[in-house]
């Protein structure tokens, strides 16, 4: 089976998440699956609560990424894998995992999934969602304060502290490894026709 690989990055807020989403609908979920590179944080279980809530997730040492990479290479070869289920509000792995079987595409999504190069070698196509920050930081704040309990000021805080730092520092530079960049995130409807189209005719060519 030939398998096509997707990366979609881009930086917290930017959108990729509704990008994602579009894809899928319009695929009707034939033969593509998701990858989450969230499910690949480490497991902080041997930290007191304290410690895990002050941990950078926006910086690339927080993430298990050679477990992803061996992974997507497992779904690459047929085999179907164990994803690790990662909690954002204990910061920890949980013992159960997600199955995740081998499809002829798979995305691949997450702020960082464009930072290491074994990642990038393993990609056929490479995308990053661009997108002003005062919209970033916005949705950041909505999302922070509804599914992970967090008050204006602590997502504020923590966005000056570490996102907007890692954001300049790890994700904004990875946007030179683009085979596409998105702006307007998951309102741009002709980015997201083209690489539809794009996955719909590696279906084909590989029924």
């Amino acid at each position: 089976m030939s398998v096509l690989i997707i990366g979609i990055a881009g930086g917290t807020g930017s959108g990729k998440t509704t990008v994602v989403n579009k894809i899928i609908e319009r695929l009707a979920e034939k033969d593509v699956t998701i990858m989450s590179q969230d499910a690949y944080y480490r497991d902080n279980s041997d930290l007191p609560l304290e410690e895990r809530q002050k941990i950078n997730f926006d910086h690339p040492d927080a993430l298990e990424f050679e477990l992803l990479a061996e992974n997507i290479r497992k779904l690459k070869k047929g085999e179907a894998v164990q994803q690790p289920i990662y909690s954002y509000l204990t910061c920890t792995r949980a013992e159960e995992t997600t199955t995740i079987v081998p499809r002829k595409a798979i995305i691949v999504e997450g702020i960082l999934c464009l930072w290491p190069k074994e990642l990038r070698r393993l990609m056929d196509i490479k995308i990053f969602v661009d997108c002003e920050a005062d919209v970033r930081l916005s949705r950041v704040i909505q999302r922070d304060m509804v599914e992970r309990g967090r008050d204006v000021q602590t997502v504020l805080k923590r966005y000056e502290d570490t996102v907007r730092p890692s954001h300049l520092q790890f994700i904004e530079p990875t946007k030179r490894y683009a085979d596409i960049i998105v702006p307007e995130g998951g309102n741009n409807t002709v980015a997201i026709d083209i690489i539809t189209q794009y996955i719909e005719k590696h279906l084909n060519d590989h029924p």
